[in-house]
């Protein structure tokens, strides 16, 4: 049809690669950890606040993880479950976008279990390095009462608990090193973003949606940011990063129970009448 109607021809878009890169990494964080940040920022400041106005501090509020959902355990479980897959959907999300026509997300961003031996043993070697010096800054942040007590669900709460929990932590592994380090890496590299500015940049995110477990997680997880980022840099996969991460989670939401009862005084928190609320993954 010619003539000028004064409508933008659909098949020629207006908008540059440039600037719809940015458009998609807007809306993916929006969607996904961006929001987590945001909503882990804001409870960190309402923590604060709630320590200044009863006169306490920042050590004497608490955050839950991985509350439960409803009193009735099959009602719990499935509202656990829609939740665990929903998140999942996200990380199919990034996928989706990462793929192209001719190449192989999974490959690409070094996801599949083709090296799963060696993915495993850098894993290991991740944890190792990173969750004991983590584990050690909560205890000195609950100490100094700058991290708020950070609590996980106990083990003998209902017959579905410890599996949710291995899921839960597998889910949080996944979610956040394919799209912190698979998606955004990618993304951030196309827009002509160098190296190091990309992993000082996701190592800040991944600090803003811990923000509200305190001052501790918050350098905690900056630091893990930055050498999860290096390693991800350094061996072009995000598979060892995922197992790492499973793991801590898997230590932190399991070996909870254990060590409050070890050290009541670190890991028991004090009694507080409006716990922080934990932001979702």
């Amino acid at each position: 049809m010619n003539g000028d109607s004064g409508a933008a021809d659909v098949r020629f878009p207006t908008t540059s690669p440039r600037a719809r890169t940015w458009w998609e990494i807007g809306i993916v964080l929006a969607v996904t950890v961006g929001q987590s940040a945001v909503y882990s920022v804001l409870s960190f400041v309402r923590s604060i606040q709630r320590a200044l106005e009863q006169n306490a501090s920042l050590g004497d509020q608490q955050a839950r993880l991985n509350p439960s959902r409803d009193t009735q355990a099959l009602w719990d479980l499935v509202y656990q479950l829609l939740d665990i897959f929903f998140s999942l959907a996200l990380v199919a999300l990034v996928l989706y976008l990462l793929w192209e026509p001719g190449t192989n997300a999974l490959k690409r961003i070094g996801l599949d279990v083709g090296r799963f031996g060696s993915d495993a043993g850098r894993g290991i070697l991740l944890v190792l390095a990173i969750g004991v010096p983590g584990l050690a800054l909560y205890i000195v942040g609950r100490m100094l009462g700058l991290t708020v007590a950070v609590v996980a669900s106990p083990l003998d709460a209902a017959w579905y608990t410890v599996p949710l929990l291995l899921l839960s932590a597998v889910r949080a592994g996944l979610v956040e090193e394919v799209i912190l380090l698979g998606y955004l890496f990618d993304r951030l590299r196309r827009v002509g973003w160098s190296w190091w500015t990309i992993i000082l940049a996701t190592a800040g995110l991944r600090a803003a949606y811990h923000a509200y477990q305190g001052v501790g997680s918050i350098i905690g997880n900056f630091v893990m940011g930055v050498v999860f980022g290096w390693c991800y840099r350094r061996w072009g996969r995000v598979m060892p990063l995922v197992i790492a991460h499973t793991v801590i989670d898997v230590i932190a939401f399991v070996g909870y129970p254990l060590a409050a009862a070890l050290f009541p005084a670190v890991f028991t928190p004090t009694p507080t009448p409006s716990p922080t609320p934990t932001p979702s993954p």
